[in-house]
């Protein structure tokens, strides 16, 4: 189950992933898909993006649900700055032993501080994935498959 609400949109989500006992893939997201670009604010949003998936994963711990994997949602709900905080401090996502999953495909948060178009931004993204890896991704959602498998290959092999 690919969940961008991480149970906030639909109450009956946790019990239902515990039911079916399926993987279960969740997203920070500040707001709701049609509020998410109005203002979004954070004093630090690392720490809060940490601390709603902390209550989330400990809420489907109680469920025993236990193959989550977490994605920060860059893009969701966050300013440019609020998205490259989150990339920068990545690590401590790790924090959760859990899988984690980014999404920076065509994302405005590569091609507007490139100044092309998101079509024109597959360098930028294949940048960010590679930083992403290095600082502990496992999965990356993209557009341009051939090219985020040759990102894996090559990180992989640098770090041994």
């Amino acid at each position: 189950v690919n969940d961008i609400s991480a149970g906030d949109l639909d109450e009956g989500m946790f019990e239902m992933v515990a039911t079916l006992k399926v993987p279960y893939l969740m997203m920070h997201m500040q707001g709701t898909p049609q509020t998410m670009h109005q203002n979004p604010h954070y004093e630090n949003v690392t720490l809060e993006v940490l601390d709603y998936l902390a209550k989330k994963i400990a809420q489907l711990r109680a469920l025993k649900v236990h193959d989550v994997i977490i994605d920060p949602g860059f893009g969701f709900g966050k300013t440019l700055e609020h998205n490259y905080q989150l990339l920068r401090e990545m690590e401590a996502f790790k924090i959760f032993k859990l899988p984690i999953l980014v999404g920076f495909s065509r994302k405005g948060m590569v091609y507007k501080v490139l100044g092309t178009t998101a079509a024109e931004a597959l360098n930028g993204t294949t940048v960010l994935n590679t930083i992403a890896l290095q600082k502990g991704a496992k999965i990356l959602r993209v557009h341009d498959v051939k090219e985020a498998v040759e990102c894996v290959k090559l990180v992989e092999r640098l770090q041994g």
